[in-house]
């Protein structure tokens, strides 16, 4: 597990050594930090950091990622040389030097250290800082061969002890290349009161260019063209999102925290294949995984976990705990319909160590909050009474069948007796102030979770669930090509109806979430983007909702958190 849970291995090479200045640099805020923006402008895709035509350059940007009270991972790649492009195997082995600093100038140095990549890495560079003071914002940067990449900022977590007056995470997923421009990070980027990003998973899209675009067309290519199943593939489709100047931006910004879903391997993937994949024809189901895993964690500001995957628990002082799920690794096939197999006990979503370490984990929680990363929803979801002209776009979004579509298996709702235990675990152990953050279904949800559906209220709720919508990936009105707005006041009121513990529901907009916990209440304000194939799109609040200290429900709040 990672740290908090309990160290990881160190990323960067054995010749690092933190280095800290004699005087102890003065703490800064973030606001503070803020101000150097102009010093966290992100590179576009072919431009260089000061680099010659042949020497190094930094083209895909810088990152940090999973804060820590005494560090941070920071990252980024290398070009050594012209034609060493992500996924090639080309270009020499080198060293890279990495420093971070309590300012902009990087004339108060806290912390220095030398990490060598090459090809075996992809040319990635990552490097788990440690020995830096808690709570405090950073800045960083890299350097090799005489090329200085651009500089980011970062912001170590509480300590421990620690009890922050508030955590706000940005919270974003599902972002398709092929169906759109990712204004979101921009606008997340330009925020100066984040302590990190949260990604929810499907941060890349497996399929290959133009099948999974957005209204019929494809607003940008992706590359490779094909579908990308091997090491090559995945390193390529990783590359390649990270030169858009928004996500660069985002990454530049701030600390962002990932886990994946599916499509970081292939749509609806679980233990032992996806719907998305064909033995023998795109080759083994595990080497497949093992590919898309290993470019996962060269290309992301990520500590592999436990047996390589992404659970993991962070924690932010006594405010907050943040549980993250991996859904994917560990889970039975999904069901079919009608075969009651989705309550078979048999089967599981999490795997039966994940579930136990989650389980003890919230258990043993002195936090004020649990908040738990889960990639799919784990509230109920029924379609209700929809007509058939929407319950086929529907089930084309949710990759499920057409015909008697009452669930989405590969939600929680596929595994009711993981859902049961965990709730009813809840409930037994006096478990309060559970919230889940889910993305996946390109909507957004403000849920109650009930302990029974079928009886809710009265049942009574064991948590709350927040469901940000999409980045670019298509939602209901993409589908059948109707204008943002037209279909949601249909498909809202007909899934409240069949969800009593739905609080909100919105099918149409793309956007981001702002997540803002304090001691009283913990609040997901919705925003939506205007236009996600327009480069310059601009940015509206929709809804907020909170749930109160001690309630397990959520509420529409007044406006958003300024």
């Amino acid at each position: 597990m990672t740290q908090l849970d309990a160290d990881t291995s160190t990323t960067a090479a054995p010749s690092d050594r933190l280095a800290r200045p004699a005087t102890a640099p003065r703490r800064r805020t973030v606001l503070a930090a803020a101000a150097t923006t102009a010093a966290l402008v992100p590179l576009g895709a072919g431009a260089t950091a000061g680099a010659a035509e042949t020497g190094p350059a930094f083209l895909h940007g810088v990152a940090s990622g999973d804060p820590l009270p005494d560090g941070v991972l920071l990252w980024t790649r290398v070009t050594p040389e012209p034609g060493a492009t992500p996924g090639s195997g080309r270009g020499a082995a080198l060293d890279v030097a990495w420093e971070v600093a309590e300012d902009a100038a990087f004339s108060r140095v806290a912390a220095r250290g030398t990490v060598q990549t090459g090809p075996g890495t992809d040319h990635t560079v990552k490097a788990d800082v440690r020995g830096l003071r808690p709570g405090t914002a950073y800045h960083y940067r890299f350097t090799a061969g005489g090329t200085r990449s651009p500089a980011g900022r970062t912001r170590t977590a509480p300590a421990a002890d620690a009890t922050p007056d508030n955590l706000r995470l940005g919270t974003v997923s599902c972002s398709n290349w092929e169906a759109g421009y990712f204004s979101v990070y921009r606008h997340l980027a330009a925020r100066d009161d984040l302590h990190a990003v949260l990604h929810l998973g499907d941060y890349l899209y497996e399929y290959a260019t133009g099948t999974y675009g957005t209204r019929g067309r494809t607003v940008r290519p992706h590359e490779p063209a094909h579908e990308m199943t091997s090491l090559a593939d995945y390193r390529t489709r990783h590359g390649q999102y990270k030169t858009d100047g928004d996500l660069q931006a985002l990454h530049a910004a701030h600390p962002v925290i990932a886990m994946w879903d599916d499509h970081e391997f292939a749509n609806n993937a679980w233990s032992g294949g996806a719907e998305n994949h064909t033995p023998g024809e795109e080759g083994s189901w595990s080497a497949r995984v093992a590919a898309a895993k290993q470019a996962y964690f060269e290309w992301m500001p990520v500590r592999p976990s436990t047996a390589g995957t992404t659970y993991r628990r962070l924690r932010f002082g006594t405010l907050a705990d943040l549980h993250l799920l991996d859904l994917r690794s560990f889970r039975s096939e999904q069901s079919g319909f009608g075969d009651g197999a989705v309550d078979d006990p048999e089967r599981t979503v999490t795997g039966r160590a994940q579930l136990d370490w989650l389980k003890s984990g919230l258990a043993a929680s002195s936090s004020r909050w649990r908040l738990v990363g889960t990639s799919v929803m784990i509230s109920p979801m029924a379609f209700g009474s929809l007509p058939a002209y929407l319950l086929r776009p529907i089930a084309e979004l949710l990759g499920t069948p057409s015909e008697g579509l009452a669930l989405n298996t590969d939600q929680w709702d596929g595994y009711t007796d993981d859902r049961r235990e965990l709730l009813s675990h809840l409930r037994s152990r006096g478990i309060d102030n559970t919230v889940f953050l889910t993305g996946d279904i390109h909507m957004s949800w403000a849920n109650d979770v009930p302990v029974e559906a079928a009886t809710y209220p009265h049942s009574g709720t064991a948590a709350t669930e927040f469901v940000v919508t999409s980045v670019t990936s298509d939602n209901i009105d993409d589908y059948v090509r109707l204008p943002e707005g037209w279909t949601s006041p249909i498909v809202s009121g007909t899934l409240r109806a069949a969800n009593r513990h739905a609080q909100w529901i919105d099918s149409d907009i793309h956007g981001y979430g702002v997540l803002d916990v304090t001691a009283e209440r913990t609040q997901m304000d919705f925003y939506r983007v205007s236009d996600k194939t327009e480069r310059g799109a601009d940015s509206h609040h929709v809804r907020s909702y909170l749930t109160l200290s001690g309630t397990q429900r959520v509420a529409e709040a007044d406006g958003p958190v300024r």
